[in-house]
């Protein structure tokens, strides 16, 4: 009897020990997640390293918690330092060398698509908080990359939608006799963005005065702005990152350039405190398409665990960036698409397909199913799946158009989301006003 009570016991403790060895085995195994952004080169200041910090503080906050399921995070950050060549190298000495188990991130579009069909050759899992061109997915039938961004083809129609809407009442023209100018950077994120604009102006029956591209590095743009003085456009949609936004802004002053309304596309015009430090006053009533701020977000509609992650996203903004006039939608934009793959993606990946292995998340983010008022954005999130032409992009998200007022930023587009109607077009005394 003593020998089988001393077996019986022997056995309870081993019971004991490994029940609590178990979960510390799990706890100490790691998601490597490599993250990529351009934290040095022009693209930095046009709103990549804004990105960066949504993402990080994100990132710090699932760390803090513990991890997720188990998996502790680490993150493996590297610098695109603003060159497609060098952010397809940094994202494959992540996966060769750091051994990361996937890779998030990428700001710029031009790198995204290279990367994007260089990661899928690698077999590993691609989650894209930023980057807008539909030429990362179109028509290629990625596996594991996946954006929970809408497209720069929306962008584009969104905004002549917009102007198509308020044509008549606020600029006192039909549609056929509105001339707008289309001018854009020459990558994939501008010539996206153009695309989209030119199908919106040919739906609204507009008259397309110019169409112009322009490499982002240009050192001069004086020709771009004589061509737009003698297309006389009334509205010009811009898509550019900064410097080239200044560079143009500043020279169409010289130039003399007057029109109606200035419609930006993201990047560049999505960083206020940039427009402002090389525009001052002149940004006053320029206009912007991109994801909603997080933080003008209608709050009630949103599910109810949204709001303090929100409140706490820019609390740990402020503290990184003291001083900010009008918190930038970047960096809200990162912190919440990360949030989807933390809360929707990995803890899916890991409870039904047994772990972190490129096929479980892909299968896990497939499943993804998030209503309106799902995310900080406000958007829900549903990934296009086998048999779209646009395999792995969020079907259910859509941008907003803010207006800088006063050092404040205002949504003015769509309808349902506006806080304020939008003023069109330029008052009389402004720098462009006819």
């Amino acid at each position: 009897m003593k020998r089988i009570m001393l077996l019986v016991g022997v056995v309870l403790v081993a019971l004991a020990l490994l029940s609590t060895a178990l979960p510390l085995a799990a706890s100490q195994h790691p998601i490597k997640i490599g993250v990529v952004y351009d934290l040095t080169g022009p693209l930095a200041g046009g709103g990549s390293d804004l990105h960066y910090l949504g993402a990080k503080i994100m990132i710090d906050h699932f760390i803090k918690l513990g991890g997720v399921e188990g998996y502790k995070i680490e993150a493996v950050y590297a610098d695109a330092q603003s060159k497609p060549d060098v952010a397809i190298n940094e994202a494959v000495r992540l996966i060769e060398q750091e051994k990361v188990d996937m890779v998030l991130g990428f700001y710029s579009s031009a790198q995204c698509v290279p990367v994007a069909a260089r990661v899928e050759q690698l077999k590993k899992f691609m989650w894209i908080t930023t980057c807008i061109s539909s030429a990362v997915l179109e028509n290629r039938n990625l596996q594991y990359v996946f954006r929970s961004q809408p497209s720069g083809a929306q962008f584009g129609e969104l905004s002549m939608d917009f102007i198509a809407q308020n044509a008549k009442a606020k600029l006192g023209k039909d549609a056929k006799d509105l001339r707008v100018a289309i001018i854009h950077e020459d990558g994939a994120y501008g010539v996206d963005v153009a695309k989209g604009n030119e199908s919106g102006a040919k739906k609204a029956g507009f008259n397309i005065a110019l169409k112009e591209g322009y490499s982002a590095t240009a050192p001069d743009l004086s020709a771009l702005v004589t061509k737009l003085k003698r297309a006389r456009p009334d509205v010009i949609f811009h898509t550019g990152y900064n410097p080239d936004i200044t560079l143009f802004h500043r020279q169409a002053r010289e130039g003399g350039l007057k029109f109606q309304a200035l419609i930006g596309h993201g990047a560049g015009y999505g960083v206020y405190t940039k427009l402002k430090e090389g525009l001052g006053k002149d940004v006053n009533y320029f206009y912007n398409v991109d994801p909603i701020s997080i933080w003008d977000t209608n709050q009630k509609a949103l599910d109810q665990k949204l709001p303090p992650l929100i409140k706490m996203v820019g609390e740990e903004y402020d503290k990184a960036k003291p001083g900010t006039t009008i918190r930038s939608a970047h960096v809200g934009m990162a912190a919440s698409n990360s949030y989807v793959f933390f809360t929707e993606v990995l803890p899916r990946a890991i409870k039904k397909y047994g772990g972190v292995t490129p096929e479980a998340l892909q299968k896990a983010a497939l499943e993804v199913d998030l209503p309106e008022g799902g995310t900080m954005l406000g958007f829900g999130v549903k990934f296009a799946g086998e048999g779209s032409p646009i395999r792995g992009q969020n079907l259910r998200a859509a941008p907003v158009i803010v207006q800088y007022v006063d050092d404040k930023s205002y949504v003015v587009w769509p309808k349902s989301q506006a806080q304020r109607e939008a003023v069109l077009p330029f008052p009389a005394g402004t720098v462009y006003a006819k």
